[in-house]
């Protein structure tokens, strides 16, 4: 049995400029932060004695006796990818709900990858984790998705991601006196605004003409350095928020779809309760907002927002972790029939009075 955990995430700045179809023509920045919310995915050989090979337990319970029939993209992929050849179980629980903007559908595939190869007996790296997912999501499942979400859930950490134009991507972690990490997660609030979407639905409306989009993603690339400086000087915390400001109506412009009337009313409502600057964490639509709050005015932000669900949360370093292993009984020798008759001798016994 395997059990991995991998966190999700929040991005800060830069999203967007982490798409292929950008950052290969201009080269693209992210600054954000994994937190301590996490996949969680349990993986085991299955034995022999069931009716099905497969059994996949998510939002559904999938039994299949074969891998093309898994109705799940990723974890249908993910067994092929690795080749994958004896039957397995596989069982997914999250801290955070699906379709919400915080990367959980890259931390799937991360924990998955990393949790089935642990049951082939391999640990890879997490940047090798990181760059197979990316090509799992990318080129194989051919989603409309970034690609800060997998280095993110592989590596963990407060990061200064870049894209390069040749392809190559670089992960540096933004090093910060403790005392001023500690106070930027003190600044900072997560709620659920209830609205769950597909982030590539969204992402769909204006990656398809990214071109025209060039001046609000150079701005929001721009901000990824404005940010790091800021963190690194002795400037007032609360510029930071301002730039998440400055980033929110940059993002908001791309397309539509990334905000409605709901969305812009929990905003509204959070800055007139004292929030300098926020943004919903993923491609946009729904799913979470994030909030810079200086800490005397948390109180007055959550009565603002009492309708919508708070998750208190801290940034996260560990990235994907296999957090539980133990070597099973091996079954691979044993046939489906010989496993049958190991379940019928106890019967047997039982019927003569030996049980």
């Amino acid at each position: 049995m395997i059990i991995s955990r991998t966190p999700y995430r929040i991005s800060f700045f830069g999203g967007g400029t982490d798409y292929p179809a950008w950052y290969l023509k201009h080269g693209g920045a992210v600054l954000a932060t994994s937190i301590d919310k996490y996949c969680y995915l349990s993986c085991r050989y299955l034995p022999p004695f069931f009716e099905h090979d497969y059994r996949i337990v998510w939002s559904r319970i999938e039994n299949c006796n074969a891998i093309d029939e898994i109705n799940h993209p990723a974890v249908r992929e993910i067994l092929r990818f690795l080749k994958v050849s004896r039957g397995v179980e596989i069982h997914h629980v999250g801290d955070l709900p699906a379709r919400s903007g915080m990367g959980s559908s890259s931390s799937f595939t991360v924990g998955l990858l990393h949790a089935a190869y642990a049951l082939k007996g391999y640990m890879p790296t997490k940047q090798q984790l990181a760059m197979e997912s990316i090509h799992i999501e990318h080129e194989i499942l051919r989603e409309t998705v970034g690609a800060q979400d997998q280095i993110l859930a592989a590596n963990g950490g407060f990061n200064h991601v870049t894209f390069q134009q040749n392809g190559e991507i670089s992960v540096r972690p933004v090093i910060l006196a403790p005392e001023r990490m500690v106070e930027l997660n003190a600044h900072l609030m997560l709620f659920y605004t209830g609205i769950k979407r597909t982030a590539s639905n969204v992402a769909v409306s204006y990656v398809d003409d990214i071109e025209a989009k060039k001046r609000q993603l150079r701005i929001m690339k721009d901000l990824v350095e404005e940010a790091i400086c800021l963190l690194n000087s002795s400037q007032d915390i609360r510029g930071f928020g301002d730039l998440m400001q400055e980033a929110w109506q940059a993002k908001r412009s791309l397309s539509p779809l990334v905000s409605n009337t709901y969305v812009d009313d929990i905003y509204s409502k959070a800055l007139a309760s004292g929030a300098i600057g926020g943004k919903l964490t993923g491609a946009g639509g729904g799913g979470f907002m994030v909030l810079f709050v200086p800490p005397d005015r948390h109180a007055a932000v959550r009565e603002a927002l009492k309708e919508l669900i708070y998750v208190p949360f801290r940034f996260d370093f560990s990235g994907s972790q296999i957090i539980y292993f133990t070597q099973e009984e091996d079954y691979s020798k044993i046939t489906k029939e010989r496993a049958g008759q190991v379940i019928a001798a106890p019967r047997e016994l039982n019927s003569i009075g030996n049980g």
